[in-house]
């Protein structure tokens, strides 16, 4: 008895998913792709979120133990602040029902209703870690020296509204808007103008307006050298970061198709082209390899290719990715000959290199060259910058003259981890300071860093 009732209660329960299965709709070819797109489009989210651990660790390696958990809680609170801000203002300006330059409505997410509010919500949730990746390249530019309370401010400016506004010119239509630079036909398939130029111009500005940190130009206004204290963790945030382009290019489909695959495949040429040639031009420039100009022409043959992604050939790739690799290096180098001190070489990596990829959309666009398409890129990238160098002058200067950019002498010299946390990220180690003037490079140089930690003391330079 025991064992019949036992067989027809599993009965019963297997019966009730297929009851309940009638009961429904059948399911679609249709249903199963929307399903799919649901699911890839988080799943490409979740990816470019892992890329604020990568930025954190890139900045982290390159620049100095004093500073690591202040860098941490920037990135931290960049992304925490930012999507709050894009949630309550940004995403309306970006992708609301446009009035020709910026969206009017959506404000607070009060679009996400009826049938489409599943769509929404996902569609919400690619965009947010898009605007955070904006606001966070600027963290590298002005670390080391920059008020914690002022990070804090222009990180829900920039994500508020100087991001969302250029942003709603070239992507708006897909959602609410409409924007002015997709009508002419401009091509930015995943952002290397809409995103990284965007955040890489802003963070010339703040790299200006803050100013060079302390001993990094000679009396004569060389630049010195400042090592990254930790290389291994910057070689591991660029890791982590290549990872999240995965999500970052295939991702912008927003679309489980097989479209995603080409465009994974020049996503990684470019990447790996822009690494070897930063190598072999560092080694044949400098007679040795820089590890920290590596990394960076990895970060640049991305930023490179994001633009073009989806309309360029692998040849094209592996070209653009070649030329972003070098170009990276003679940029970081420019900067520095002219003063502006971008420890980590954001401004060259994004900003440079983004403005690279959008016009090499243009120019080796598999539909064939075509002057005006080129014209178009070059007409974006010169908005951005205005836009984007211009608010942000203007920003961070009005931030400089009420609560101030920049921490004091002291502070500075003693770290921000303490200055502006009460922290200290090595507890175990003895922190000095340390110069070094041997190496000819200057974003991560390889062998001024080489000497940086002495195994006998358990001492960290700095």
């Amino acid at each position: 008895m025991k064992i019949v009732f036992n067989r027809m209660l599993v009965g019963c329960l297997l019966c009730l998913p297929v009851a309940a299965m009638a009961a429904d709709d059948p399911i679609t070819a249709d249903a199963v792709q929307n399903n799919l797109n649901f699911v890839w489009t988080l799943i490409a989210g979740f990816l470019v979120f892992l890329m604020q651990a990568g930025f954190a660790m890139v900045e982290t390696g390159l620049t100095r133990a004093k500073n690591a958990a202040n860098i941490m809680m920037k990135n931290m609170m960049d992304f925490c602040i930012g999507s709050l801000a894009f949630w309550a203002i940004g995403f309306g300006l970006m992708f609301g029902t446009t009035n020709g330059y910026f969206g009017t409505s959506d404000f607070f997410f009060s679009g996400a209703t009826g049938d489409d509010a599943p769509w929404n919500f996902a569609f919400w949730m690619f965009q947010v870690v898009f605007c955070a990746t904006a606001a966070t390249i600027i963290s590298g530019a002005v670390a080391e020296r920059t008020k914690f309370s002022a990070y804090l401010i222009y990180s829900v400016f920039v994500s508020a509204l100087i991001y969302p506004i250029f942003g709603s010119w070239a992507w708006g239509s897909l959602y609410h808007g409409s924007g002015w630079l997709e009508g002419l036909g401009f091509i930015d398939f995943a952002g290397s103008t809409v995103v990284h130029s965007v955040g890489g111009w802003l963070a010339l500005a703040g790299a200006i307006v803050v100013g060079p940190r302390l001993g990094k130009y000679t009396k004569d206004g060389k630049p010195r050298p400042i090592p990254g204290h930790n290389i291994p963790l910057a070689a591991l945030g660029v890791f982590l970061l290549w990872f999240g382009w995965y999500g970052f290019n295939p991702g912008s489909t927003t679309t489980g198709d097989t479209s995603i695959a080409a465009i994974a495949v020049t996503t990684t040429l470019a990447a790996a082209a822009g690494s070897v040639s930063a190598m072999l031009f560092t080694w044949m420039k400098f007679g040795k390899s820089d590890v920290g100009m590596t990394l960076n022409g990895a970060l640049a043959g991305l930023v490179g290719i994001t633009a073009g992604c989806a309309n360029v050939s692998p040849l094209s790739a592996v070209i653009i990715g070649i030329v972003a690799g070098v170009l990276v290096v003679l940029s970081v180098q420019f900067f520095d000959r002219i003063k502006v001190d971008d420890p980590v070489g954001a401004v060259s990596a994004h900003g440079v290199c983004g403005a690279w990829g959008t016009l090499a959309a243009g120019i080796f666009d598999m539909g064939g060259f075509s002057w005006s398409v080129v014209g178009v890129q070059l007409i974006g990238i010169i908005a951005c910058f205005i836009w984007a160098f211009g608010t942000g002058l203007i920003l961070f200067k009005c931030i400089d003259l009420t609560i101030g950019m920049r921490v004091t002498k002291e502070e500075e010299m003693n770290g921000l981890d303490f200055a502006e946390h009460g922290a200290n990220s090595y507890p175990d180690f003895n922190i000095v300071s340390v110069a070094s003037t041997d190496y000819p490079g200057s974003t991560g140089g390889q062998k001024a860093a080489s000497g940086a930690v002495n195994p006998k003391d358990s001492t960290i330079h700095v």
